[in-house]
């Protein structure tokens, strides 16, 4: 893989890491809790969820199957089941709220559609725009 792509694999975690941070803080903030009651655990955890993902999502836009959507379930189904196995095993760490699995799915869920979404428009922009250049 190309020192280019190494970057870009990078920011974009890095970006969602940091923008999933603040929303989390603004949240507590906003609730009247001035302290991430998890503490850095709970920073790890996000980061190692986040990993999981943007690996699997990075490997999923390599994968040669058509339709998309077929290459992007290939790469979820995994990718979601690894992150529900990492949550039982911060269970083993503390007692997890009642709602973990619900609220790790429909973080990660919602994460890897947003990531679907964009990915795909890049793709279909592309090619239009070879297309373009090709006529």
């Amino acid at each position: 893989m190309s020192k280019k792509k190494w970057i870009n694999i990078v920011s974009i975690y890095s970006i969602i890491y940091t923008v999933i941070t603040l929303l989390n803080s603004i949240l507590y903030l906003g609730n009247g809790i001035y302290e991430d009651p998890s503490g850095n655990w709970h920073e790890l955890d996000r980061a190692i969820i986040l990993l999981i993902g943007v690996a699997a999502f990075k490997l999923c836009t390599d994968l040669p199957i058509k339709p998309l959507i077929f290459r992007y379930i290939i790469a979820y189904v995994p990718s979601q089941l690894l992150v529900f196995i990492y949550v039982w095993f911060t269970g083993l760490r503390e007692e997890l709220a009642k709602t973990a699995y619900r609220d790790i799915w429909i973080n990660f869920t919602s994460l890897f559609i947003l990531l679907y979404i964009i990915n795909s428009i890049i793709c279909i922009c592309k090619e239009k725009r070879n297309k373009a250049y090709h006529v």
